[in-house]
């Protein structure tokens, strides 16, 4: 017995953090945010997203495509009781799964990091601006559209952009008329 008690006692602080954080207990809205968070995803892949409404299949269209659905299901989320809790589990999902998917693709370790903390700040600003015109702010929904979701390249054809303000239009309607529990369906 107190063999092993001197083992425990020799552990740093640091050590003991990670094996508590491995075994820890998962919050009830992690797997709830996860199971959203992949339903979201299949959306923002839809192939009409990029062929109808001209969202470039690269990866930075992908980003954009995924940080605009993201954004609107955020804020529905947030609607919810424990809302801010469920955000927060939906953020952390998907930035969990986007830095799983810089590395598959090669992306030095050292580097994942800054890229990340880059795709959270695009993430943040384009919330900011999709929220903003979506209650009537002073920019239109399909001018903020043509600056944050083409990827980088504003497309020159006003009737793309047109139906992805209507898709996201009608993908708002949707996600506040849909229950919390059928979010993931």
């Amino acid at each position: 017995m107190s063999r092993w008690r001197g083992r425990v006692n020799r552990l740093s602080r640091d050590q003991l953090g990670r094996e508590s954080f491995v075994f820890r207990r998962r919050k009830p809205e992690d797997e709830f945010a996860a199971a959203v968070y992949k339903r979201v995803g299949e959306q923002a892949r839809e192939s009409a997203l990029f062929e109808a409404c001209g969202i470039p299949d690269t990866l930075d269209g992908r980003f954009d495509s995924l940080a605009l659905h993201a954004a609107l299901m955020i804020d529905r989320l947030r609607r919810e009781p424990d809302g801010e809790a469920l955000a927060q589990a939906f953020f952390d999902a998907m930035f969990k799964h986007l830095d799983l998917t810089l590395r598959e693709i090669g992306i030095q370790d050292l580097g994942v990091g800054r890229r990340i903390k880059i795709m959270a700040e695009g993430l943040h600003g384009r919330a900011l601006a999709y929220r903003e015109a979506l209650n009537g702010g002073p920019t239109p929904l399909a001018e903020v559209l043509r600056r944050n979701a083409y990827g980088g390249r504003s497309p020159e054809d006003s009737e793309v952009v047109a139906r992805l303000e209507a898709y996201v239009r009608d993908y708002v309607r949707g996600l506040d008329a849909t229950a919390r529990n059928d979010l993931i369906k």
